[in-house]
C-alpha cells in the first residue's frame, strides 16, 4: 500500500475503515478481481444474480470511495479508473474468459423507458401487433413504423427500425414498445475490467467465441501433426503413424519386388494367384491350358490387388485426418515379375 492510500485510510471514520478492510479482505482471497456495473439493475434483480453467481463469484457493492480504497491498498490502482457511477466490485478464482461469459449469459431482456439511451438499433418486427383497430395504429406512424390496419387488427408490415443506438428514447417510443412487450436492452451485471495474476483483461479482450478459439487450436494442432509426418519428424504424436506408414511402405516394396519373407508369403501367393489367373482367362484356346485352370474366370480388382496395408495404421489417431496428407501406398501389380514366374510355370 502507498504512504498516500495509507493516509487516506487512516483518517477515514471507523466504520468506513472496516468496510475498506473487508473490501481488501476480498480481494486478498480471490485470484480474479474486477469492477462491474449495476446500473439500472433493481435491487430485487440484483440480489438474484448475485445468488445466481453463488460458487462462482461474489459481487460487493459498495460507495465508490471506499472500493477506490481498498483497490489502492492492494495495488490494484488499474482498476480505480473503472470506478465510477454505479459500479461493484467481482472476485472469482475462475479465469476471466469464464467469468465475462457467466455475466454475459446471467443478463436478461429488460424494457427500455423515456430518456435513457439506446444500446442498439430498436426495431418493430414485421407482423401482426396483436392489438385491435384503434388509436394504436397512428402512435406505431408516429414513431416510424410501417403499420396499418388489415384483417381486423394492427399490423406492421416491414420490420421497421425506430430508434438507432446511441439515440434518446422517447416518451412515445417507450409507451408503444411497453405495449409491444418488446425488451430491447439487457440487464445484468456488466463487466468493465478485470486483474487477474498481475494482468489487466478488458471485455473487448474477454468477448471471444470459446468454441471458434478450441477449434482453431485443434485445426492448428492437426496441421502441425500432419507437417511432422510429412516430414519424418519423430515425436510422441506421430510415431505411432510414422511407424505404421513406414511398415506399410515396406510391405509395399517387398510385394512389388517379390521378396520372399514369411510376413509377405500369403500375399505374394495370393497375388501370383491372381496373376496367374488373369492370364489364363486371356487364353481362349482352353484344352492349352493344364486341366485345373480351364474353366478359370478373371479375377475381380479386389481379387487382383492383395491389400498391401499394414493393419496397425488403421489403429492409428483419427483426430487429424481431415488434415493430413499421408496416405499409405497402394499396391500395384507388377506384371512383369508375375509374368516371369508365369514363364516359368508354362516353359
Amino acid at each position: 500500500m502507498s504512504a498516500e492510500a495509507e493516509r487516506k485510510t487512516e483518517n477515514l471514520p471507523q466504520w468506513k475503515e472496516q468496510e475498506v478492510a473487508e473490501l481488501s479482505e476480498l480481494i486478498e482471497n480471490y485470484e480474479s478481481i474486477g469492477v462491474v456495473g449495476i446500473a439500472g439493475i433493481p435491487s430485487k434483480q440484483l440480489q438474484d444474480m448475485r445468488r445466481g453467481l453463488h460458487g462462482t463469484a461474489v459481487v460487493r457493492v459498495s460507495r465508490n470511495t471506499l472500493q477506490t480504497h481498498a483497490l489502492e491498498e492492494a495495488g490494484l490502482d488499474e482498476l480505480v479508473p473503472h470506478i465510477e457511477g454505479q459500479v461493484g466490485l467481482v472476485a472469482t478464482d475462475s479465469n476471466p474468459f469464464a467469468l465475462y461469459k457467466e455475466l454475459e449469459a446471467s443478463k436478461t431482456p429488460a424494457p427500455i423507458n423515456e430518456g435513457e439511451v439506446a444500446p442498439n438499433d430498436i426495431v418493430i418486427p414485421e407482423g401482426d401487433t396483436g392489438v385491435d383497430p384503434g388509436p394504436f395504429v397512428g402512435e406505431l406512424q408516429s414513431i416510424g413504423a410501417n403499420a396499418r390496419i388489415e384483417d381486423g387488427s394492427i399490423q406492421v408490415m416491414e420490420d421497421s427500425t425506430v430508434l438507432e443506438a446511441g439515440e434518446e428514447v422517447s416518451a412515445d417510443l417507450s409507451n408503444v414498445l411497453n405495449e409491444l412487450g418488446i425488451e430491447p436492452k439487457e440487464v445484468g451485471l456488466d463487466l468493465r475490467s478485470v486483474v487477474a495474476e498481475g494482468v489487466q483483461f478488458d471485455p473487448e479482450d474477454l468477448d471471444i467465441d470459446v468454441d471458434a478459439y478450441e477449434s482453431d487450436v485443434a485445426t492448428a494442432a492437426a496441421r502441425a501433426r500432419n507437417l511432422a509426418i510429412n516430414a519424418t519428424f519423430p515425436t510422441d504424436a506421430t510415431a505411432p503413424t510414422l511407424i505404421a506408414k513406414a511398415t506399410g511402405e515396406a510391405k509395399s516394396l517387398g510385394l512389388q519386388a517379390a521378396i520372399e519373407s514369411p510376413d509377405l508369403a500369403d500375399d505374394l501367393v495370393s497375388k501370383a494367384d491372381a496373376q496367374l489367373r488373369a492370364l489364363a482367362a486371356q487364353i481362349e484356346d482352353e484344352e492349352a491350358l493344364p486341366e485345373e485352370l480351364q474353366g478359370v474366370e478373371a479375377p475381380t480388382a479386389t481379387q487382383a490387388e492383395p491389400d498391401d496395408e499394414d493393419e496397425s495404421a488403421d489403429d492409428q489417431d483419427d483426430e487429424a485426418d481431415a488434415d493430413t496428407d499421408v496416405d499409405d501406398e497402394d499396391d500395384e501389380d507388377d506384371d512383369s515379375g508375375g509374368g516371369e514366374g508365369l514363364g516359368e510355370m508354362f516353359g
